[in-house]
């Protein structure tokens, strides 16, 4: 829908055979407000967060029975509706 300035983030936490992991925890963190929203995979790994705000800069990475992902950031400058950013947790 034009004019809306909303977006969503979706991805998929993945191993290091770039196999899908399930139960892991996805953090978002509103960088503006400090804000988290986590996600929790299902057996394909993939996650989703729908009506983020555009005008923001969101970190996100994943945890995994205690090993954590890099930590990857969706930028305010990204103009795209539908953003994907995957995770990898070296195990």
């Amino acid at each position: 829908r034009p004019g809306r300035s909303i977006r969503e983030l979706t991805g998929q936490v993945v191993n290091r055979a770039d196999a899908p992991l399930s139960n892991a925890i996805v953090y978002l963190k509103n960088t503006k407000t400090l804000t988290v929203k986590t996600f929790i995979t299902g057996d394909d790994g993939k996650y989703r967060f729908p009506s983020l705000a555009q005008n923001v800069d969101y970190s996100i990475y994943a945890e995994h029975q205690g090993k954590r992902s890099d930590t990857k950031t969706l930028s305010s400058f990204d103009s795209r509706n539908q953003a994907t950013i995957n995770l990898r947790i070296d195990k």
